[in-house]
């Protein structure tokens, strides 16, 4: 297959390799989807969200509701994750996974009404006309434990697959059980299921939780062999004696797990260990796009930090991924490095909710675009050269 798809790429009406980087693209996106003509259909972002219980420690300047307060921001499509999702078509499902709060009930103050109870003795009528039901209310998937809105036009779900009201403290113990992984990496492939179901192509995966840089910093020490002090960086706007702070406290707890991944015989503890229930439900959707043939957008340093779990998982994962931007986090570049991957953007990004992931999307399009609308030498009537 990859000779006849470079043999396209070679008789488009171009110098050969004129569009560089784009040629690479579309050889990835052909040999992903196996065919000539690649396609970026239904293309499906999720935004996946959850606590950490080692934000207790102080390693993050942001307080841990404000993870819950911009899951709500973004169901009122007011998020930068809306807004890219909005000018490039992407279908946006926002998911509680694990965060500390609840959604799905009402938290409005109690209001009692003290005035005098009036009884209406008046004839009871009763209406016997046929019941009319509306079944268009709400897509199927929606209404599986979520909420459907439409907000300026797009459509987004927000669904309850909420584990635990976030993670434990990995400092004293493990951030989760084994089945509470295993419940993690079910809902990433349940989600990716149903975004095939519609006829998506194209995946894109953002995170919201307050603290994931640490476990993102583990990991990247772990599966890179980088020294932990390399893989820390500011995260959401933390100084030198916050940095100096996390640190300390990821490296007390790497030593209190040490024993049990001295030597690192398995790679899912330390995805169990230190990670998050939106993190470990994003490696169950990257292995369940991978195996479907889906492209996979990888976005920053929390995202790629998934990527890496689930290469050490399953290697051949990787040829579904693209890693679409280099943030401003610290030790992200190094990341990308240990899985020699090369990023399409370079823009100083570190917001995450899959915004880097989605601004390169229009670079991919253009790829596929080259393979579907460019005319050949023979079709255009121009002498081939080369």
């Amino acid at each position: 297959m990859a000779s006849a798809i470079q043999q396209k790429i070679d008789n488009l009406n171009k110098p050969k390799g004129a569009l560089g980087r784009l040629e690479e693209l579309a050889m990835q996106v052909c040999l992903i989807q196996q065919t000539l003509e690649p396609s970026l259909a239904h293309p499906c972002h999720l935004l996946l969200g959850g606590d950490h219980g080692i934000e207790r420690e102080g390693v993050s300047v942001s307080p841990r509701e404000v993870t819950w307060q911009q899951m709500i921001n973004f169901t009122k499509g007011g998020g930068g994750v809306n807004m890219f999702c909005r000018q490039h078509g992407f279908k946006l499902r926002i998911v509680d996974v694990g965060v500390d709060y609840d959604f799905f009930i009402d938290h409005s103050p109690l209001t009692i009404d003290h005035s005098p109870l009036t009884i209406d003795h008046s004839p009871l009528t009763i209406d016997h006309s046929p019941l009319t039901i509306d079944h268009c209310s709400a897509p199927e998937s929606a209404a599986n434990n979520g909420q459907w809105s439409m907000v300026n036009g797009q459509s987004i779900e927000f669904l309850d697959r909420k584990i635990a009201l976030g993670t434990r403290n990995f400092l004293y113990e493990a951030a989760m059980t084994e089945d509470e992984f295993d419940r993690a990496i079910q809902i990433g492939s349940d989600l990716v299921d149903d975004c095939v179901a519609e006829g998506c192509r194209v995946l894109c995966i953002g995170e919201m939780g307050i603290g994931n840089t640490s476990p993102s910093s583990i990991w990247m020490s772990l599966f890179g062999d980088i020294p932990l002090k390399d893989c820390i960086g500011a995260g959401a706007g933390l100084d030198n004696d916050g940095i100096r702070h996390k640190y300390e406290v990821l490296s007390k707890a790497l030593s209190r797990h040490q024993s049990s991944l001295s030597p690192l015989t398995s790679h899912l503890l330390p995805l169990r260990i230190f990670g998050g229930f939106e993190m470990i439900a994003a490696i169950g959707a990257m292995l369940r796009a991978a195996e479907l043939h889906l492209i996979i957008l990888v976005d920053g340093f929390i995202m790629t930090a998934c990527a890496l779990g689930a290469i050490r998982l399953y290697p051949a994962s990787q040829d579904y991924m693209i890693f679409t931007h280099c943030g401003d986090e610290a030790g992200h570049q190094m990341m990308l490095n240990i899985v020699d991957a090369k990023p399409l953007l370079h823009l100083g990004l570190r917001l995450g909710e899959g915004t880097g992931a989605l601004c390169a999307f229009p670079i991919i399009d253009s790829a596929v675009r080259m393979m579907n609308e460019m005319n050949n030498f023979e079709g255009a009537k121009i002498t081939k050269y080369f």
